[in-house]
């Protein structure tokens, strides 16, 4: 049976995304060197000031290296400029000296891919990271060992070494300090919360003497300047919170803080948020990442970042920004489903959501107005309305200035107006500013922009650029509301109205040109002449904003507005090149250098000014699926003869079993998924007691010589990890020589935030007794090993538990099915255990077009049964029917075949005879775009 599952492998990775193994890219012969310093405003590469507007990452839940281009290119047209990675240490290593750095792990090309496209690093390899995984990224194997993790116990340090002796030279190569890469930042472990110091400077040595050259910090929980300084502090403090929590039902967030009390542990230090809160988890039978977006959206994000520019964390790096999919067994069960989601401003399908504008406005502006970067206190300005708190920051060096409006009592809703004092080079002068609802302003005043000059200005910057022979400014504000801007001249300049409802006013005295205007739609006023460059100056309501991309040049930035998406430019003499996205047909408008004559929009010439979109999509129904029960591990006659013998008495795990032997999976090296036991015993019992440990929603499942006498639910309230049962064995049930046949679904590892090892917790049975009986039983136990010989080395081990179907192939395309049965759905399960469904579908999707698509379960959610999603052999996910939330899971593409056939496979644990089976199962497009690839890559595979 081996040998046809590994021709079945060999046939199906044929075709999988592996990539290239080892170094990603040649490495250029003369490198230019870097370097990287801070002071207490913000980082300094090369002497130049830089907010690191950075984006969290998690490559191994986006299982196909052609998607990581993708989001990373949709991460820099949003205005971020850095994305953070952690790097999975299970993710890696399926056994001790094992490490797979190819495929879907191939790291090497991901950093590639992260300078390619212009952004900045923060690697984070851990070793621990905890991102809501399985045993927080460690691997299964580290669950057995004796010593403390996270401590200076031998055998964890051995393994830790060994981990970023494979890691960190990967690392090494990409760093921005060398020339090798765009790395400017190492973090050395997570949240820890211990004290150990020795610890804590064996890792930063460990770092050093594996070449990691550039800045290392540390992300400190609770903002409690644990690792601020003295012994095992890093060069870096940073930080993180989650202000609004992780309970999605919540429908308020609470007040913004003041984090300035920070500073005396900073010291001369930027601030850095290592995490900052840019959606939520969601558990097991909770409301759905909808809810968490909507939580942690526009609002939040206004009210939350703006709050932290305020406060100058000028490396503010948001967690998530794209979440993804924990596929295979990564998650870890007590706080995540399948779904990684995280209500992000991307969604789990690439997609930009109602989150992605305003983090674009506020990108844009850290972006442009160098200014910010360099900020000092000027403390609160009084208004006429004290309900308006107003705080002033000036630049040294400058003298611009910056007021940050909300509301004084940070989670007051009313609607309020004051006029304060700006007070700038130019003059003193009393706006009046609205501030309606939860909302927070950035205005500027006294500011050089481009080859004009702010007085200043009641709307917020989002970007300018100068183009030449004129300057571009594009401002905006809520809609509905009134806004002043003020410029200084020389003598009266010339302006024209082009579009929109705007008034101006001269002030010879002043040389002041005051407009005055409400935000709504776009206005759009040329001003010429006055002494200075003309400016197009576009004023616009939030929404309006959205619409416009900030792409840069070799020639420097531009402006596009329109398209969804807009990835990069490209000008050669009068031909621009843009490169991008788009969900329909619609209009293109470019802000660019005079000498732009043509523009080509995806290698089209753009006539019209208007751009394509995609064509309509139609995917097929799902048909002739195949059928086959699955249980022949419940037959007492079955042959457990070559399984492992479960016969340990001791155990290094710090939960001693309360019955013997010890019968835990990861004892036994079975780590991940689905684990039969069979136990064997003579003589007469009255019964069984088992104790199961499974995580949050596991299930278990028990049969004696082949009658199933129950299903057992580990609860999904927060903390359930075990349940008990016992089983009462019916008349005449039992013979001379008996089996007892258990299923336990390992649901995933707890994490060790708490350096507590709670990852050790135990899966699998934890006790087991006849009742009735003084006969010990004699236990096998079967489930998929990793190590050196891991059938599936490029899915790896967190691919596939153990069931049969899974030991011998069944989700593999190209298994043999033509003798299961045919059914259509949805089918009622006769019976309870494990059943199998196949089918394949062709997909001729356009090669041009971006379509997410998702698999959607339909059924009454009395049925009690969950399913194991295999899509060409790829585990992505799993359905509990009666539980959720998740009913469509998405399937990324490139594991997902769009202009090929695909196999697709449920494993169905049905948990009784009438309520089992499987309902109705659809594909879905969960959205349609043009999408044009990089020159010289794949694109979208």
């Amino acid at each position: 049976m081996r040998k046809i599952l590994l021709v079945l492998l060999a046939l199906a990775l044929a075709a999988v995304p592996a990539g290239p193994v080892g170094p990603a890219s040649a490495r250029a012969e003369h490198r230019t060197t870097h370097t990287i310093t801070y002071d207490q405003y913000s980082l300094m590469i090369d002497g130049e000031r830089v907010w690191l507007w950075s984006a969290e990452f998690h490559y191994y839940r986006l299982p196909d290296p052609g998607l990581w281009r993708d989001q990373l290119e949709k991460l820099k047209a949003t205005g971020f400029n850095a994305v953070s990675l952690y790097f999975s240490w299970a993710y890696h290593s399926p056994a001790p000296g094992v490490y797979d750095f190819s495929g879907v792990r191939d790291v090497d090309r991901l950093l590639d891919i992260a300078e390619e496209v212009g952004l900045y690093v923060l690697a984070r390899p851990g070793p621990y990271i905890n991102a809501e995984l399985d045993s927080g990224g460690y691997p299964g194997w580290l669950t057995t060992q004796l010593g403390r993790a996270r401590t200076r116990a031998d055998d964890y340090q051995a393994a830790w070494e060994e981990w970023f002796d494979h890691v960190n030279p990967i690392i090494a190569r990409h760093q921005l300090t060398d020339g090798g890469g765009s790395v400017v930042l190492f973090q050395i472990e997570n949240e820890y919360d211990r004290d150990d110091a020795v610890y804590m400077e064996e890792l930063k040595a460990a770092a050093r003497a594996d070449g990691i050259t550039v800045p290392l910090f540390h992300n400190d929980k609770g903002r409690n300047l644990r690792w601020a300084s003295g012994p095992g502090a890093p060069d870096l403090y940073a930080t993180d919170t989650y202000p609004a929590a992780f309970d999605c039902n919540r429908t308020s967030f609470p007040a913004v803080t003041d984090y300035r009390f920070l500073r005396p542990g900073v010291g001369n230090r930027p601030f850095i948020w290592g995490e900052f809160q840019g959606g939520a988890f969601d558990p097991w039978g909770g409301p759905g990442y909808e809810r968490c977006r909507t939580m942690t959206g526009p609002t939040f994000e206004r009210m939350f970042y703006g709050n932290n520019i305020e406060n100058q964390f000028t490396v503010h790096n948001i967690y998530m920004t794209y979440g993804g999919t924990s596929w295979g067994w990564q998650a870890d069960p007590n706080v995540v489903y399948t779904s990684y989601d995280y209500g992000a401003a991307f969604n789990e399908q690439r997609e930009l959501t109602e989150k992605v504008p305003v983090l674009k406005q506020q990108a844009y502006l850290v972006a442009t107005v160098d200014d910010l970067r360099k900020t000092d206190d000027l403390g609160r300005q009084p208004g006429t309305d004290p309900e308006i708190r107003v705080w002033v920051k000036e630049n040294p060096d400058t003298h611009a200035r910056f007021y940050f409006v909300r509301h004084a009592n940070p989670t007051a809703a009313s609607s309020n107006t004051t006029a304060f004092t700006v007070d700038v080079p130019d003059g003193a002068y009393t706006p009046t500013v609205a501030v309606n609802g939860r909302d927070f302003k950035i205005l500027p005043a006294g500011y050089d922009l481009e080859r004009q000059r702010l007085v200043y200005s009641t709307s917020e910057i989002m970007t300018h650029v100068g183009l030449g022979g004129r300057d571009v400014a594009l401002l905006h504000g809520r809609a509905g509301e009134p806004g002043e801007t003020v410029l200084r001249y020389g003598s009266e300049p010339r302006v024209e109205v082009r579009s929109g409802s705007v008034t101006s006013t001269w002030d010879p005295a002043r040389g002041d040109l005051r407009l005055n205007y409400v935000h709504n739609g776009l206005s759009r006023v040329r001003i010429t002449a006055g002494g200075r460059a003309p400016l197009d100056l576009l004023l616009a309501d939030g929404d309006t904003a959205s619409t416009f991309w900030r792409v840069d040049t070799r020639s420097g930035p531009i402006l596009v507005r329109g398209p969804y998406l807009v990835r990069s430019a490209e000008q050669h003499g009068a031909t621009l090149r843009l490169r991008g996205d788009t969900d329909r047909t619609g209009p293109l408008e470019v802000f660019a250098r005079p000498s732009v004559r043509n523009v080509f929009w995806n290698n089209r010439l753009v006539r019209d000014a208007t751009v394509p979109g995609p064509a309509p999509v139609r995917l097929p129904a799902l048909t002739d699926w195949r059928y086959t029960r699955d249980v022949p591990e419940a037959d007492p006659a079955f042959d457990d003869s070559a399984w492992v013998v479960a016969d340990h008495t001791t155990t290094n795990n710090p939960t001693k079993p309360a019955t013997l032997p010890v019968l835990y999976t990861d004892d036994y090296g079975f780590h991940y998924g689905d684990v039969w036991y069979r136990g064997h015993f003579t003589g007469a019992a009255t019964g069984i007691s088992l104790t199961a440990g499974t995580g949050r929603a596991g299930a278990w499942s028990v049969w004696v010589n082949g009658t199933h006498l129950g299903t057992v639910r580990t609860g999904t309230a927060s903390g359930n990890q075990t349940s008990t049962a016992t089983f009462t064995f019916p008349d005449g049930l039992l013979g001379a020589d008996n089996v007892v046949s258990v299923l336990v679904r390992n649901m995933g590892h707890n994490e060790n935030g708490g350096s507590n090892d709670n990852h050790k917790a135990p899966r699998g049975l934890l006790a087991a007794s006849l009742t009735g009986s003084d006969t010990a039983l004699s236990w096998r136990i079967q489930g998929v090993r990793g190590g050196e010989n891991l059938t599936d080395p490029v899915r790896g081990p967190q691919n596939n538990g153990g069931l049969h179907g899974e030991r011998t192939g069944f989700h593999l395309p190209g298994f043999p099915d033509h003798q299961w049965s045919p059914v259509t759905l949805p089918h009622t399960e006769p019976a309870p255990g494990i059943s199998w469904y196949r089918t394949t579908v062709r997909l001729d999707l356009p090669r041009d077009q971006d379509v997410p698509v998702g698999l959607r379960f339909t059924d009454d959610p009395t049925r009690h049964y969950r399913a194991l999603i295999f899509v060409n052999g790829w585990n992505l996910g799993q359905y509990i029917n009666d539980v959720g939330p998740q009913h469509v899971f998405t399937l990324p593409q490139g594991i997902l075949h769009h202009q090929a056939p695909n196999t697709l496979v449920l494993a169905v644990w049905s948990d009784d005879a009438t309520t089992g089976g499987l309902g109705q199962v659809s594909l879905e497009a969960l959205g349609n775009y043009t999408f044009a690839p990089a020159n010289g890559t794949s694109g979208i595979p």
